[in-house]
């Protein structure tokens, strides 16, 4: 699996890695989380606390960016594509987009997992959170 470049107090450039078991000091059926810097720090989590620690730095991820409200990107309607996520409180996902002409069909997904569709003239401008 890659590694992730992430910056601690003590190393600007540490490595975070992520592998499944056996590997590090994990066993199968186990995650192995490490990060390399001047140190070493090893985590093992069960596959239920990887997606549990995953859903959280996701809705972190989620909190931030709601506070940035300065940096959303604006695109047209006819330019968004799946994975894009609206400004907001709450986060909500493009699932489908599809044009017809001057017309933009968006399938959108919030994050309680209810999904609507929303029509645009191609050349709306939407505010996003995050690009896909």
């Amino acid at each position: 699996m890659p590694d992730i470049r992430m910056h601690t107090p003590d190393d600007p450039a540490a490595l975070v890695e992520v592998d499944t078991g056996p590997a590090g000091n994990a066993k199968a059926g186990q995650v192995h989380i490490g990060a390399r810097g001047t140190g070493y720090v090893a985590l093992v989590a069960t596959p239920a606390q990887a997606r549990e620690l995953a859903a959280a730095l996701v809705r972190a991820a989620d909190a931030v960016e709601v506070q940035v409200k300065d940096t959303y990107p604006t695109v047209r309607a006819a330019e968004l594509r799946r994975g894009d996520v609206r400004t907001g409180e709450r986060t909500i996902t493009v699932e489908r987009v599809r044009a017809d002409g001057a017309t933009v069909h968006v399938t959108w997904t919030s994050d309680a997992g209810r999904q609507w569709n929303q029509t645009y003239a191609a050349d709306a401008e939407i505010a996003l959170r995050r690009r896909a």
